[in-house]
């Protein structure tokens, strides 16, 4: 949280990040005279180096955040996945019990063929003319309307199931199509996401030890100048830092697993990614809500910034592709991106979306 959370909050240190040396501070080492190309060289090379690594800073959170883009494509591929593989579980039960059905009542069918055959084939209305005695005669009326009914009923049946069989094997196609095309697209997200994280590390790779520390300095230095700019908005000003019951349990999940690591499309115990970690937190609060960020955004009761309490998700970004869970005087828990830890972060740090609660009815 140090230096991170802005200065006017609760949680706030009063010292900002460390600002950078002024360019060419320190570093002139002529002897004598004006203006000589040496000092002038030495003098702008902290400048062009600072510069340099602010533009890879960029580049990695421009990958680091395409990723995430993919990753919630990859998770809600995933969700539907498995939706999809559970409709078709359910349509094979029905086509199985449907079968069994249609067979046995083919089975009752052939019994009354039978029964017809024996009788010669003569129709039922001519053995009733034939009959010389009126009470046999009324007798094998009424056996021969409740053939003629249990016959009717039988063929109805297997008229309904046919159609129903049929309608059952359409939509397993149906369903087997769009399984396929979840899983193709599952798929290709899953390949977007890795290339650009690859693309991030190489990237980060290539720096010495000290530049790697410096790119963190940068990142926290960017955190907090937005976090900084968000405070002076007066955003805190009228907001909550109190959680209902269901929060304080969501909250008391989320903050016991910082330090783990951040892992695209895990959802713990051991690893999370951001929307996995909000998942999961509501979840041990007593609330099952949508996997991904954007369905999270998409689906739960939306909440004006003002009204805004401890255990509400912050959603990050146009596309709604980051999530954080609030946790009072302008800090929130999150999942950052690949290569770092889940952790506490100051809830205007990124550009916000809105707020979504997910026991907002309770």
């Amino acid at each position: 949280m140090t230096g991170l959370l802005g200065t006017t909050a609760g949680t706030a240190h009063a010292d900002g990040p460390t600002a950078a040396p002024a360019p060419g501070a320190g570093t002139s080492t002529g002897t004598g005279g004006g203006g000589g190309t040496g000092s002038d060289s030495k003098s702008t090379a902290p400048n062009s180096d600072a510069r340099r690594l602010d533009d890879v800073r960029k580049k990695i959170d421009a990958l680091y955040h395409k990723a995430e883009q993919a990753t919630d494509a990859y998770n809600a591929a995933e969700e539907q996945v498995e939706r999809q593989q559970k409709e078709i579980v359910k349509l094979a039960r029905s086509i199985d019990s449907t079968q069994r059905r249609l067979a046995a009542l083919k089975q009752q069918a052939g019994v009354l063929a039978s029964a017809q055959y024996r009788g010669g084939g003569l129709p039922v209305e001519a053995k009733l003319v034939l009959e010389a005695d009126p009470e046999a005669f009324l007798e094998n009326a009424t056996l021969a309307r409740k053939g003629q009914l249990a016959a009717k009923r039988v063929v109805n049946q297997l008229t309904n199931l046919k159609s129903d069989l049929e309608g059952y094997s359409h939509s397993a196609t149906e369903r087997w199509e769009r399984l396929e095309t979840h899983r193709k697209k599952q798929e290709n997200a899953r390949r977007d996401i890795e290339k650009k994280i690859d693309e991030a590390k190489q990237l980060e790779s290539r720096l010495a030890a000290k530049e790697k520390d410096r790119l963190r300095k940068l990142e926290e230095e960017e955190a907090f100048r937005q976090q900084q700019k968000w405070l002076d908005s007066g955003a805190l000003k009228d907001i909550s830092d109190t959680a209902s019951e269901l929060g304080k349990k969501a909250i008391s999940f989320a903050t016991a697993q910082i330090g783990k690591d951040y892992v695209w499309g895990a959802e713990g115990p051991d690893t999370f990614d951001c929307s996995g970690l909000t998942l999961r937190a509501w979840g041990h609060g007593g609330r099952t809500i949508p996997r991904t960020s954007q369905e999270q955004w998409r689906r739960l009761p939306h909440i004006a910034l003002r009204d805004m309490r401890p255990g509400d998700l912050i959603i990050y970004f146009s596309d709604a592709s980051h999530v954080g869970m609030y946790l009072g005087d302008g800090a929130m828990v999150h999942a950052p991106r690949p290569g770092r830890q889940v952790t506490i972060a100051g809830a205007g740090s990124m550009p916000i979306l809105g707020v979504v609660r997910p026991d907002a009815r309770s």
